[in-house]
């Protein structure tokens, strides 16, 4: 399953200061996007979603990713997976073309009889998909291997109309952009991209369908999900933070590395900074955000400073959980801060061990 976002297809294309859609000429065209039936109007975001504390911020994304991979004209293999926001929702098994719901609430408010339907659709969808890059890679002068990275899905911002997108990525880099029923070339891919998108916009039925599903039906099932997972969304985990030290490597002699640890908090937006006073560090360096095996979150925060300076240093730690008060570690005359369970474990266990020696020696003598 794919495991991270695909960002080389984060910009729409405009139509404004580009050719027109390719018109129609060969191939057939894929099946619908989203394949979910029954279109109506959705509403705009509800202001509680955004201020629930939840791990998301405006806008709220739900995206499916289909990533075709062609190793040669013999083996090609598909891999898709679903997105709310950041948190993967659900896997997919390309060869059974089953879901696999990641989340208990990842069915939304959708039948099982529904989901079955989607998961015959989406399967269709992925195969004829990767057929027709299979079928024209001379044509587009493709060259094995190679992969092909489709993103369709929608957001939904606050107190406005929801926005549906699709798009596709070759090699990691914009092919085409969907944008009023029609597929629109990516400046950036030159030819191929207007050979590629003259195959997708053969059918306009088929791209009206598309349009319906990506503006109309894919904002109701992320509303079902943001319902249906509202008690994990919405929950809040404290974190707990502690610092090390250890010595400098681009600084030199006489420098220290200053590190704030700060794990187990949840959601995931966290304001984490080196101070001294009340003045910021400009040089605190930010550790990418990393999953914890429990979906709770871990982030460090590095600082480079002479060793002399350390004492009036500290970190402080800003969460939704903390109900505005702020985590506070100073660097203290020992110089090293742990989690109250470490230091339990540092000192009181040992103590206990000694206790119980001490204790049978006495009874033997």
């Amino acid at each position: 399953m794919v495991g991270a976002k695909l960002g080389a297809l984060g910009q729409h294309v405009s139509p404004e200061g580009t050719t027109a859609p390719c018109p129609p000429d060969f191939g057939a065209p894929p099946w619908p996007l989203l394949l979910i039936l029954s279109p109506s109007l959705c509403p705009p975001l509800p202001q509680s979603i955004c201020s629930s504390g939840t791990d998301f911020q405006e806008p709220i994304t739900f995206r499916i990713i289909l990533t075709s991979s062609f190793y040669n004209r013999a083996r090609t293999q598909n891999q898709g997976s679903a997105w709310l926001g950041q948190l993967q929702t659900h896997g997919w098994d390309s060869k059974t073309g089953a879901f696999i719901f990641l989340r208990p609430w990842s069915r939304g408010n959708f039948s099982k009889e529904r989901l079955i339907e989607l998961e015959k659709l989406f399967h269709s969808y992925s195969i004829r998909f990767l057929q027709v890059f299979q079928d024209h890679v001379s044509q587009w002068q493709l060259e094995y291997p190679f992969q092909v990275q489709l993103e369709g899905g929608c957001e939904l911002h606050l107190g406005e109309a929801s926005v549906g997108f699709a798009r596709v990525a070759y090699q990691g880099s914009d092919l085409m952009n969907f944008q009023n029923t029609s597929w629109w070339p990516s400046p950036k891919g030159g030819r191929r991209a207007q050979q590629v998108c003259t195959v997708f916009n053969q059918h306009h039925v088929v791209n009206v369908r598309t349009q319906a599903e990506i503006n109309d039906i894919c904002p109701h099932f992320l509303l079902g999900l943001l319902d249906a997972g509202k008690t994990d969304l919405q929950r809040q985990v404290r974190p707990e933070a502690w610092l090390s030290t250890g010595p400098s490597q681009s600084q030199g002699p006489g420098h220290l590395l200053f590190v704030c640890h700060v794990s187990g908090f949840y959601p995931k937006p966290v304001w984490v900074m080196w101070m001294r006073g009340d003045q910021e560090q400009q040089g605190t360096r930010r550790g990418d955000v990393l999953p914890n095996s429990d979906g709770t979150w871990y982030l460090q925060t590095s600082l480079n400073v002479e060793a002399r300076e350390a004492a009036s240093l500290s970190c402080r730690v800003r969460h939704s959980s903390l109900e505005g008060q702020d985590i506070v570690l100073y660097w203290g005359e020992k110089g090293l801060h742990r989690p109250v369970g470490l230091v339990f474990l540092a000192v009181v266990v040992p103590l206990v061990l000694l206790a119980g020696l001490a204790f049978w020696l006495w009874k033997r003598w």
